[in-house]
């Protein structure tokens, strides 16, 4: 039972959803047809029972006439042929109904086409006629007689099936003197009526049809126009940029479209009021952020004087002629370790702030290569026991968009110009930007590769060239990023668990302030990472992409963010 309900849901929720306006023309579509539908069965059944009442009331005339007395002589005789002719013939012959070639006015009303006579007395048939529509008088069998005077002699119309003939409405009707008479007429000229005003009444119902839906789904475009409008207003915020930064203005819904008296209206004045609710808290955060930031930038800024006093103080200490004891010596190498390492984190909160601050950058050519090898030198002077490679265009006679492992690995020896040189490519891996700020970023990353790595890891840098931009990649094999941290892991202070082991000394801001810097230069900056979990057979690892537009150089000097 639940399989059956589930799959129900599913192919429910495959179908296609159907609008508002769809809905309210398909309302006002069915509400014309229940409406048409019951007006047509309701003006079909009176007209059918108005006109079956006005045949009954003609039959009941003419079975009265027979049943009560003599009628006019029947056509075709005259009193040239004598005048032997018997009552009970007068009245056979009163009962016959016109033919083609009757012209006496006088003969009883009821008999015309598609009607049929049965009259007997005293048990004799005298009369057994049935005159169809084209005025063909016939005789009737014993059959459709049998059925006739089947029908109930209580003077009222009756339905009966003659036989071959069809349906009939007939009045029996016996009179004193021992007189029997049926009288019938068809009721195909009743159907036939009934059937031409339901062909009517159907073109007539589905021409309104046609006219409703079309002049209703004309009201309900315009009359929902207005919620289209709202709705364009509320998509023109949703595509505003209010994550960061000064909110500059949310647009509102238009004044003519936040009448409170009217469905719409209350829909736009919520909207506004929202928005009005959403900017104002915005606003606040922005002016909290704001201040944060600038006591950030104000206390980092005030914290590098007593810092480097500290720093100069031990550096004094240690250069004095008296040699201090073992454990002054080692105090003082700790106050001078945790002032470098403060002075350190009071540099990056300093740029950030700054960063934050929208303080532009300098713009001037930058060879990545360059930079990229000065990083990895360093890296490899600052961690030896890491296996360092880098890859440049051309080094093995690509462009290095092949993101192999081509490259070369550096050793102490490779210490100069003699060593690593950029490449046979490197002149085309040049970007506009702040050199310094990008030297920072590539260190950030290293360092990033280098303290959350063990020993032995192989950190490998790749740049390629690519039309528009130059990339850089910072892979990793060591043990990966676990995936409850990536999606935090370029916030500010986010440190690394144990999936990332921390040798020590991490403040969480490196690939922050790498983040706000390839940002700020236009770039960005992307990370793929995997653990041993994950991939067990491709194995764990992590690579940093940065991707920066080459760019043009600006004319003018700009101050610089340090």
């Amino acid at each position: 039972m639940r399989d059956r309900r589930a799959g129900a849901g599913r192919r429910l929720t495959g179908l296609r959803p159907i609008t508002l306006r769809r809905r309210l023309v398909l309302v006002l579509a069915v509400v014309v047809v229940v409406v048409t539908v019951g007006l047509a069965t309701a003006s079909t059944a009176v007209l059918r029972s108005q006109l079956v009442a006005q045949a009954d009331q003609r039959l009941e005339q003419a079975s009265q006439r027979l049943v009560d007395g003599p009628g006019p002589r029947p056509p075709g005789t005259d009193g040239a042929e004598g005048s032997g002719g018997s009552d009970a013939q007068d009245g056979q012959d009163a009962a016959l109904p016109p033919t083609p070639t009757d012209d006496r006015s006088d003969f009883p009303a009821g008999f015309g086409p598609g009607s049929a006579v049965v009259r007997s007395v005293d048990g004799e048939l005298e009369l057994a006629d049935h005159v169809s529509d084209a005025l063909e008088r016939t005789t009737l069998d014993d059959a459709q007689v049998a059925a006739l005077q089947a029908v109930p002699a209580d003077g009222r119309a009756h339905d009966v099936d003659v036989p071959d003939l069809g349906a009939f409405r007939a009045v029996h009707r016996t009179g004193d003197g021992g007189e029997d008479a049926v009288v019938a007429a068809s009721t195909a000229t009743v159907d036939s009526t009934v059937r031409g005003y339901v062909l009517v009444q159907a073109a007539l119902g589905v021409a309104g049809l046609l006219a409703a839906v079309g002049v209703g789904a004309w009201l309900v475009r315009r009359s929902l126009r207005p919620l289209d409008d709202v709705a364009a207003a509320a998509v023109r915020v949703s595509e505003l940029e209010l994550g960061q930064g000064a909110v500059a203005g949310i647009p509102r819904v238009p004044a003519p479209l936040t009448d409170e008296r009217i469905e719409v209206g209350q829909v736009g004045a919520a909207l506004n009021r929202m928005l009005e609710n959403v900017e104002t808290s915005l606003r606040a955060r922005h002016d909290s952020e704001q201040q944060v930031r600038r006591f950030v930038a104000d206390a980092s800024h005030e914290l590098r004087t007593p810092l480097a006093t500290i720093r100069g103080y031990a550096e004094l200490v240690r250069r004095a002629p008296d040699e201090p004891g073992g454990g002054t010596s080692r105090s003082l190498d700790r106050i001078e370790a945790e002032a470098v390492r403060m002075s350190g984190l009071v540099e990056d909160l300093l740029l950030l702030a700054r960063l934050d601050a929208g303080r532009p950058l300098d713009r001037a050519p930058v060879d990545l290569a360059a930079l990229a090898v000065d990083a990895v030198m360093d890296a490899h002077a600052a961690s030896p026991e890491h296996d360092w490679a880098l890859a440049l265009p051309g080094d093995d006679g690509s462009d290095g968009s092949d993101g192999g492992e081509a490259g070369r690995d550096v050793s102490d020896d490779e210490r100069g110009d003699e060593g690593l040189d950029g490449g046979a490519g490197a002149d085309a891996l040049v970007v506009t930007g702040d050199e310094a700020s990008l030297r920072q970023v590539l260190a950030n990353l290293l360092a990033n590769a280098r303290t959350h790595t063990p020993a032995g890891t192989r950190v490998a840098v790749r740049l390629r060239d690519r039309p528009d931009a130059v990339e850089i990649e910072v892979a990793d094999d060591g043990p990966g990023i676990a995936p409850d941290l990536r999606p935090a892991l370029f916030r500010r202070f986010t440190r690394g668990d144990a999936s990332r082991h921390r040798a020590g000394g991490s403040t969480g801001l490196g690939l922050a302030i790498a983040d706000a810097i390839v940002t700020a230069h236009g770039g960005t900056i992307d990370v793929r990472s995997a653990t041993a979990d994950e991939r067990p057979a491709a194995g764990a690892g992590t690579t940093f992409t940065v991707r920066l537009p080459r760019g043009h150089a600006e004319d003018g000097a700009v101050n610089d963010v340090r």
